[in-house]
Formats: C-alpha cells, sequence, structure tokens
C-alpha cells in the first residue's frame, strides 16, 4: 500500500487567523487651517499681544474662534489704548464665526466667505497672523489646545 500523500503545509503548525485582515482602526483626520488673531496697538512699532485664536474646517464644516485678551499687558504695552473698546471688538468674532441672524452682512456670508473675510490682511489695531494648517479629527478640541498654546502665555 502506497504512503498517503502529505500537505505541503502543516496546518496543525500555523496558528488560527483572526478574522479579517484589516489596518489597525484609525480615527479619520481633516485639514483644517488657523489664524491667530493679534492686537497691534502701535503698529508703527510692530508689538503685539496674542488675542484669539480662528480655526477653520471646511471638511467639518467647523468655524469657530476663542478670544483672551489680556488686559493688563495691553495696558503696560499701550497705555493710552482703550482696552475696553478692544475686547468689544474682539468679541465680534466668535459672533461672525457662529454666523446667522443679528451677526450682519459679514456673518451673513458663507461659512468660507466668513474665514477670508477674518483671515484677510488689515493695517489696524487687530490684525490676524498669517494662517497655518493641520490635521485633525476633532476640530473644537484642536481650538482649545491651540488657544491653550497661545494664548495662556
Amino acid at each position: 500500500m502506497p504512503a498517503r500523500p502529505t500537505a505541503p503545509t502543516c496546518l496543525v503548525g500555523w496558528p488560527p487567523r483572526a478574522g479579517l485582515w484589516r489596518r489597525p482602526s484609525v480615527p479619520e483626520r481633516w485639514p483644517f487651517d488657523y489664524a491667530v488673531v493679534r492686537v497691534v496697538p502701535r503698529i508703527e512699532r510692530g508689538e503685539y499681544l496674542n488675542a484669539g485664536v480662528i480655526l477653520y474646517c471646511r471638511s467639518r464644516r467647523f468655524l469657530a474662534a476663542r478670544i483672551q485678551l489680556d488686559l493688563a499687558r495691553l495696558h503696560a504695552l499701550a497705555p493710552a489704548c482703550d482696552g475696553a473698546d478692544v475686547l468689544a471688538h474682539l468679541n465680534v468674532i466668535p459672533l461672525i464665526c457662529r454666523g446667522g441672524r443679528g451677526t450682519g452682512p459679514i456673518g451673513a456670508l458663507p461659512q468660507p466667505d466668513r474665514w477670508h473675510w477674518l483671515v484677510a490682511p488689515r493695517s489696524t489695531v487687530i490684525q490676524p497672523a498669517p494662517t497655518h494648517g493641520g490635521l485633525s479629527a476633532d476640530p473644537a478640541m484642536d481650538l482649545e489646545r491651540l488657544a491653550a498654546r497661545y494664548l495662556q502665555e
């Protein structure tokens, strides 16, 4: 009687396969842009204070801002500058980000247009810094992270 043929591999020695082969689960990340909002009380001197952060994530339809102005530092930098007036103007930025009724003609624009209006270069006391980009799984969390980085000095 001839010998039984053997299999080319030994199935007994192979570990059992665990389900389907899949890539590891990685949270989806979306591109975003952000800009730091600066207060430049005396433009000719080029000195400024960081006073806010605006973050825009088009893929998630997210546009929001965090504002925080250190009035004591502003007064030390420019004693003649009216900090309450500057803060009142800064506090309009989150309203424009939110958009909708009661936010004026700029707030009525589509979200991408509001973003571009907010970060357009200007030569006023309140100026946006150049924009930067990144990838985010949670734009709201990244806005808080950026605010902590740039506004907590």
